[in-house]
């Protein structure tokens, strides 16, 4: 059997972005603090260069106004550009309007940066939930085509317990718009575990993403949609949370994570999501209370 190829994405924010953080460094305060994403990401570049894997970005709008030479250096690097908002703001927070805005002011800072019009979104922290699912059809009328927003887990901050675990094609008053959800491993027929990196990279022993990354190639054939974050990979990082779970949950496993990745690209086959998803060979699903059927 040929193996399978797996889906690898970057979403590029800076340390004092992640919703996190953003208790002790609100919005306002951004400006002021040391910018590190340009560092962090030039070497998660050179890491996907050594290992040859093109690989999507789901940039923020706010870094590319500001490091718009590390937008076209992706680009140029031959990945994939998509959109990761434009300030980071929590999806069920804002209102329909607010989140048109907000993804149209990113769109543009990113056609700006890079000359290229992303066509694939990611919602910070994943926030595309029960109650925030309008913001598919919202995406649909701006002109995106695919949407990895929607984890079906149940998690504090962000999930949709229930949902379909693979990519499909919904169906919007707007149009259609291809979902890809992060990776998870069926445990049994009512509990999933997510193994679709982030946190769950960084926290916990590599063999558990590894194990459920097998698990989906080996005997569900499916691919994994991965994540990741360059300031997951920058221990020198200033440590801006207190508390002594935050800390753990932002800043555990820093100094481990560069070499897990590097294990990742060796074990396993990634490239960008369009090359691993196409749109046309997925079959159509309706969203019905919270869940894709």
């Amino acid at each position: 059997m040929r193996p399978i190829v797996n889906v690898l994405s970057v979403d590029v924010e800076d340390y004092f972005h992640p919703t996190e953080v953003q208790a002790v460094a609100a919005p306002g305060r951004w400006d002021r603090l040391p910018s590190r994403v340009e560092h962090a990401t030039r070497r998660v570049l050179t890491m996907l260069d050594v290992a040859g894997v093109r690989a999507t970005f789901f940039v923020l709008g706010w870094v590319a106004e500001r490091r718009p030479a590390l937008v076209r250096k992706i680009a140029a690097a031959g990945h994939e550009i998509g959109c990761h908002s434009y300030g980071h703001r929590l999806i069920y927070e804002m209102t329909p309007e607010e989140f048109r805005a907000d993804t149209l002011r990113a769109r543009r800072a990113i056609e700006d940066a890079c000359g290229v019009s992303p066509r694939l979104y990611r919602a910070p922290s994943f926030s595309i939930t029960r109650g925030s699912l309008w913001a598919l059809e919202t995406l649909a009328e701006c002109g995106f085509e695919y949407d990895s927003s929607i984890y079906p887990i149940r998690h504090d901050r962000y999930g949709i317990p229930g949902f379909e675990r693979f990519p499909c094609r919904i169906e919007t008053p707007a149009g259609p718009i291809v979902e890809v959800p992060a990776a998870t491993a069926r445990l049994s027929r009512r509990r999933v575990a997510p193994v679709g990196g982030g946190a769950y990279l960084r926290l916990l022993p590599y063999r558990y993403t590894q194990a459920g990354i097998r698990r989906l190639n080996e005997i569900e054939r499916r691919p994994a949609c991965v994540y990741f974050h360059p300031w997951e990979m920058d221990p020198e990082q200033p440590r801006l949370l207190r508390s002594a779970v935050s800390r753990w949950r932002t800043y555990g496993g820093l100094a481990s994570m560069e070499g897990k990745l590097a294990r990742l690209l060796e074990e396993f086959r990634f490239s960008a999501m369009t090359a691993v998803v196409p749109a046309h060979e997925l079959p159509a699903a309706r969203v019905d209370g919270g869940a894709a059927a």
